[in-house]
């Protein structure tokens, strides 16, 4: 392959050449959990993420746990980054490092970030190059054991920081995934979207939820600039192959599906078909042999897996 990737030591050198200090301070700990620490939420919603927290109890199985690092990148998402906010900290893991890289947010995202910056490792609003480059910017400060990014319109499950890490813990695998949901707000309420376990041959087909997917920081690579909307899975197509992994059979987060989501937006149909030809040309993963095969056998899994669960 021969795709231009950026050099993660370029952004971080730039970033302590701006005065940043590392490593980044870690989220600090309550002993009783940060619910009654953190600011008083901009709305009256109830339960997750807004009046509920993970207990803190549940980390007690052990006496240490590996630092795993979340980055949101963010431009204006003003009316959902609140809850995503909200649901990083109130995880209320014991060592966590969290980045938000905002693209210089003109809609009130700024303000959400100087309220809750006490408890962010790092924070910026300035202009940068699109999602993909935040995403890096922001991996670059990271010194986690294990990493994730959580866009500034999804949020995380209680809890899905715990299951995480048990099971990096438990299986010395390199990648975790999980099931998802889709939110199309109180009409349509949410979608449980079940993944089947991924094989390599299966790769090319985009299959995993991406604010589900964590990983080792022995296997982190970055993230292809030039894509808009494909980041996520071009990322696996590197990432993922001939890693060990293991599914988490139950939702670890929510995606917001909402009009202006790159998902759903029609005017973004232009750059999903850029970043198909970037993805399938012979510099970089080139085209899909057999085609019609894979996602043929692809059905069959995906029934199997769903007849068995």
């Amino acid at each position: 392959m021969n795709i231009k990737l950026p050099k993660l030591q370029s952004y971080k050198d730039a970033m302590i050449a701006k005065g940043i200090k590392l490593p980044l301070n870690t989220i600090t700990k309550n002993s009783s959990g940060l619910l009654k620490i953190l600011p008083m939420p901009s709305n009256t919603a109830t339960g997750w993420p807004w009046k509920d927290e993970t207990t803190v109890q549940i980390y007690n199985q052990h006496t240490t746990w590996p630092k795993i690092t979340i980055v949101t990148p963010s431009y204006n998402q003003g009316q959902f980054i609140e809850e995503t906010i909200r649901a990083v900290l109130l995880q209320n893991y014991p060592n966590l490092e969290y980045i938000i890289i905002d693209g210089g947010s003109t809609d009130g995202t700024k303000e959400i970030l100087e309220k809750y910056s006490p408890w962010i490792s790092y924070w910026q609003s300035e202009k940068d190059n699109g999602q993909s480059h935040a995403i890096n910017l922001g991996f670059s400060l990271a010194s986690g054991d294990y990493l994730a990014w959580i866009n500034s319109d999804d949020y995380y499950l209680k809890d899905t920081l715990y299951k995480v890490v048990s099971t990096f813990i438990e299986t010395k695998v390199s990648f975790v995934y999980g099931y998802a949901l889709n939110f199309e707000g109180p009409e349509k309420g949410f979608e449980l979207i079940k993944t089947a376990p991924l094989l390599d041959y299966f790769l090319r087909l985009p299959a995993l939820a991406q604010p589900s997917c964590f990983w080792s920081k022995k296997i982190h690579q970055p993230l292809w600039e030039e894509l808009q909307c494909s980041l996520d899975f071009e990322l696996w197509q590197r990432l993922v192959k001939g890693n060990k992994r293991k599914l988490i059979k139950e939702p670890l987060s929510v995606a917001n599906i909402h009009a202006d989501a790159k998902t759903s937006d029609p005017k973004m149909g232009s750059a999903w078909a850029k970043d198909h030809e970037l993805i399938c040309n012979a510099d970089a993963h080139g085209p899909v042999k057999n085609w019609g095969t894979i996602v043929f056998l692809n059905r069959i899994w995906i029934k199997i897996h769903t007849w068995l669960n």
